[in-house]
Formats: structure tokens, sequence, C-alpha cells
């Protein structure tokens, strides 16, 4: 990875496409020790009782709620002031509401953080009598886009010509995402990608519990969250990791030939921010666009392309996991746990990415089948065993532990929860 600042001719454009594969390699793969944990939940939002039947809140009434710390997408005048705990409120375009945490030296300080920012967020939401719902997928209400930003306005059209997964995925569903340092040096960071992704099909299936989503085709699955995604536009969401000898460089040449998801104008108040069709970054790099936008791309405009791909596993300076279902209650500190244990030292990335080497790309059968599948189940257990040892507190390792069994047992997390069971 080239570490330099990357050319940039006048007017803060990239001079050539190395120049700007050398810039994404370079703030997508941030090196450094691997120190520090986050993560992002999300939440349905409801109106008046606390079930997913009911309405969704209006942005007003949300934004009145949130006071402060209501994020500038619904009150453009807040200061948009981090909970105590450190946690940043943003919201989805179908109302669900997002938790940001701050990066965090250990992953318990982390979810003591986030448990508690997530106690103080449901006590200002009760002012107004909104409710947060620990749902993966909306089972009962159609989806319904309340953010008008051209960012998702963009988005909708882009989407809407691949089916109804577009708009169930941007309104309709909810994850628990977890973050983590890129790595210490190019192959720690090669190291960690690779088990990152062997792992992912696996763990998406020991933490599916999304069966349900309102206005999905028929069809059963496990993480119906997951379907959407599945689903969308595959040159956004399904890298060809499995052809990168090295995710720095193969990233860059990916992100750069998805095509534009939105442009933004370089005049404020411009509401349409529709993409030529089909067309990469790469060809606006180059002089294709030049009259459909009629200026080159600058350093911001692909800052804001990188915010567009949707990988399972995407490169933000740190590793960001995508591929878990939210959790219900507080159970995603058990995800947070998972990923934590897994990643903890070199000889556990190696011995993760080997546990999972027979189910890695294995994405639609573990979003399909879950846990039902024999050898993602095996995958499953094996991991999160393995995770259990390499625990960095009792509290953690007992999580895990009960998490295995479950998995043992073939049920979800919902199921085990309903039946008695937590984790």
């Amino acid at each position: 990875m080239q570490t330099g600042r990357a050319e940039l001719a006048p007017g803060n454009e990239f001079s050539t496409r190395a120049a700007a594969e050398a810039y994404i390699g370079k703030v997508c793969f941030k090196q450094g020790p691997p120190m520090l944990i986050g993560a992002e939940l999300e939440w349905l939002t409801a109106q008046g009782e606390p079930s997913a039947s009911a309405p969704r809140p209006q942005l007003t009434v949300l934004a009145d709620a949130l006071g402060s710390y209501a994020p500038q997408s619904i009150s453009p005048d807040s200061p948009a002031d981090p909970l105590p705990g450190g946690s940043r409120v943003t919201l989805e375009p179908g109302g669900q509401i997002e938790l940001s945490s701050a990066p965090f030296g250990t992953a318990a300080e982390l979810c003591e953080r986030l448990l508690a920012d997530t106690g103080r967020l449901r006590e200002l939401l009760d002012t107004r009598d909104i409710h947060i719902i620990s749902a993966s997928a909306d089972p009962v209400r159609s989806p319904q886009r309340l953010l008008q930003l051209p960012r998702y306005r963009a988005m909708e059209s882009s989407f809407a010509g691949i089916g109804p997964f577009g708009a169930l995925m941007m309104c309709n569903t909810a994850a628990a995402q977890v973050s983590v340092d890129a790595g210490v040096d190019a192959a720690d960071i090669a190291a960690r990608w690779t088990a990152l992704y062997a792992i992912g099909p696996a763990l998406l299936a020991a933490f599916a519990c999304s069966p349900d989503l309102s206005g999905a085709p028929p069809g059963t699955w496990a993480s119906q969250r997951m379907r959407t995604w599945l689903r969308l536009d595959h040159l956004r969401t399904r890298p060809p990791v499995h052809d990168w000898s090295d995710p720095i460089t193969g990233y860059a040449r990916w992100a750069l030939d998805v095509p534009l998801l939105c442009v933004r104008p370089e005049s404020a108040g411009v509401v349409d921010w529709t993409a030529p069709p089909g067309a990469t970054f790469a060809d606006w790099l180059c002089g294709a666009l030049d009259e459909e936008i009629g200026r080159r791309p600058t350093r911001d405009d692909l800052d804001y392309h990188l915010t567009t791909v949707f990988p399972p596993v995407r490169a933000s300076g740190h590793l960001e996991v995508r591929y878990l279902d939210a959790q219900p209650g507080n159970t995603w500190t058990v995800p947070v746990h998972a990923i934590d244990a897994l990643v903890s030292a070199p000889a556990v990335v190696a011995e993760a990415t080997a546990l999972a080497g027979s189910t890695a790309g294995r994405w639609s059968e573990a979003a399909r089948y879950g846990l039902a599948d024999p050898e993602i189940r095996t995958a499953a257990v094996a991991l999160l065993e393995l995770a259990t040892a390499h625990a960095a507190t009792p509290v953690a390792a007992a999580e895990l532990a009960a998490a295995a069994a479950r998995c043992r047992e073939g049920h979800a997390p919902t199921a085990f929860l309903e039946s008695g069971g937590g984790a």
C-alpha cells in the first residue's frame, strides 16, 4: 500500500486512476497496531406502542424527542451532540434509529458504554411515546421512506429496477455492525480481512433472526435482512474477494469500477443527484462523463462514493463487519464479543479462517437456511467455541459459550430467548 499523499491535479482532482487507487488504499486500510473496536446498532421505531405493527414516528416528533442529540438529517440546526457514552444518533431512511459508538480499547468498555447510551436513547424517545423495536426485519409494515434526502432519493431510484429489495433494505431492515482496526501492516491486514470474510457465512447463520419481512417475495429465509442485500446491485454488494491476492489493491480497483449511486452537485440546494445509468467512478475519473456531469471528480467525491459501496465487510479505515442481523434485546453484545475474540491475535485469526474454510463464500445458503445447514452449523459452533476460548472476560466467555450451545441445538437467537434461554 502506498502511504504517501495521492497525486492530485489542480482543483483537488485525481490526475490518474493509479493516484485514486493509492488514495483508496491509504484511507480505507489504515495501518497500525489493532487496538480499537466499535459497533453500530439499529432498531425499528414505532409510535404509540412497542410493537412493529404500530405506525412509524414522524420525523418532527423524533427530532423533538432527541433534542440536541438529533442528527442533522432531521434537524438541520442541531449540534448533533454525542450521547454521554460517546455514541452518536443517526437515522435510516425508513425511520430506523441507529447508535454509532465511539471506538474503545476493549469490547467490555464498548458494551458498557453502548448499553448505557441505549438506555438513554430509550429514555429520550419515551418522552414522546416512541419505542425502539429489537427486530432485524419489519414483519408487518410496508416499506415507507421517511427521509427525503437527495442521497436516499437517488438510492431508491437506482434500486427500483431490481424489484422490492431496495426499498425493503432501506426502510424495513436493521443490523448490528462491528468495526475493528484493519491491522498492523499489509500482511496483517490481509489475514484479518480474509478471516472476516471466511467466518462471515457461519456467523451470519449463527445470528440470523429475521425470518419474516413484510413485502418480501415468497420464500423461507433465516435472514430476510441479508436476503435483501444479496438481491441488490451485485457490483456494489459482492466484491470478488476470492480473486484478490492483496485486499488493499483489490478493494481499490473494485471500488472504482462500482457504478455511481449518485453524484452530489457543486451547487447547494440541488436535489437531483441522479448518476448517469451504469457509469462507474472510473468512467468519471477518465473523462467519459464530462458531458453528463460537467466536471471531473475530486477527493471529496471519491470519499462520498466509498460510502455508497456495501460489501459484507467494508474498508473504512477500519474493517466494518456488516453481515449480522440486529439481535433481540441487548444480546448484540454476543456478536461483538465473538468478533473481538476471533481477531484477538494472529494465531486466532489463522485458526478461525481454517475452521470456516469449508463454508467461506456460502452467503446465500447461510442467509436462506441458517443453522439448518449442517456444515454451516458445525462451522458456527466451532467458531463460537474458539471465541469462547479467547474471550477477553469471563462475562464474554459465558455469553459466547451459551451462543455456541444454542447453535449446536440449531436454534436462532429469537427462538432461543423465547424458549427461556439467554445469551
